[in-house]
């Protein structure tokens, strides 16, 4: 192990150690209704703690899903958020008959349909079985779920915040936290050329819980992750949802010299991925927690954020 990983190691042990959530990363009441889940609202500096109630946590892994879902991880995060709308807030959101609120994640019955409603999501979102979804796709496909809504009165919003851009990206991420459950990405991480990092693939979770300091560097989360589940790889895992799970993560703001590959333009005959890529220091998060182990380093790059207001009078 390197001095810098010991360093590293050493940082996120100590930020992890100073900022506790309450509650296991396993079974944990943040998820889903009725309580014990208490929504938290604390926004007003200069330490924040947010906390939203009644996110699901689909499974992205799916029978009859290209991959058995491997790419599938944006579309049922996007679900969760919906899901929120739908069930807290009791916005129609959703497609033709199918409301979102109608349905239970938990109930074997809604199985299908719940598992329908992703695929619907990722079609609207551009989803490709090479590359998954794109923080922009997901945004579109938002916009679609949530017609039903606008044509009943209800009025609605979706950006991104970026972590190479914002000022305050932890705090940024807690103030639309606090409006509703935020859609996160980070990209695996490994080395590059001229002891760069270089990006290879990624993965999208929701956030349903932030604790941190505004203009700070840590910042400590709970995540509904699509991609892991305690009942992963047994019997019939594709066919059932998993128990919801809010997963501890700690995000340590880093500097981080990154290599760039050029992506081949699959419209030429020419494969532009063979020529040289740039280089580029940009500003990431490095995620950490118990279910993040890997030879890989998560970087989170940034946030979908999602607003809906009921109509007035």
């Amino acid at each position: 192990m390197s001095r810098r990983t010991v360093l590293a190691a050493a940082v996120t042990a100590a930020a992890a150690a100073a900022l506790t959530l309450p509650g296991a990363a396993s079974a944990d009441p943040v998820l889903g209704t009725p309580q014990p889940c208490v929504r938290v609202a604390d926004v007003t500096g200069p330490d924040f703690e947010v906390r939203q109630c009644g996110v699901s946590d689909v499974d992205q892994f799916r029978a009859g899903f290209a991959g058995n879902g491997n790419t599938h991880c944006g579309p049922a995060s996007l679900y969760n958020v919906l899901h929120y709308w739908g069930h807290e807030k009791k916005a129609p959101v959703g497609w033709l008959t199918t409301k979102v609120k109608d349905l239970d994640p938990k109930d074997p019955a809604d199985y299908g349909i719940v598992t329908n409603s992703i695929g619907r999501i990722a079609t609207d979102a551009g989803w490709s079985a090479k590359s998954g979804s794109s923080a922009g796709g997901l945004r579109a496909a938002w916009n679609v779920a949530v017609k039903p809504a606008l044509n009943a009165g209800w009025s609605a919003s979706t950006g991104a915040v970026s972590t190479a851009t914002a000022t305050d990206f932890a705090g940024e991420l807690a103030k639309k936290l606090n409006q509703g459950p935020v859609q996160m990405w980070y990209g695996r991480y490994v080395t590059g050329p001229q002891s760069s990092m270089v990006r290879d693939g990624g993965h999208i979770v929701t956030v349903v819980q932030a604790k941190g300091s505004f203009g700070g560097d840590v910042v400590q989360l709970k995540l509904a992750d699509p991609g892991r589940a305690a009942d992963s790889g047994d019997p019939g895992y594709l066919d059932t949802q998993s128990q919801y799970e809010a997963l501890n993560v700690t995000l340590v703001r880093r500097s981080v010299f990154e290599y760039v590959p050029v992506k081949d333009d699959e419209a030429t005959p020419v494969d532009e991925s063979k020529q040289p890529g740039t280089y580029r220091t940009v500003e990431r998060w490095e995620l950490s927690g118990p279910e993040y182990i890997g030879s890989s380093r998560p970087m989170v790059e940034g946030f979908n954020w999602f607003v809906m207001s009921p109509p007035v009078g």
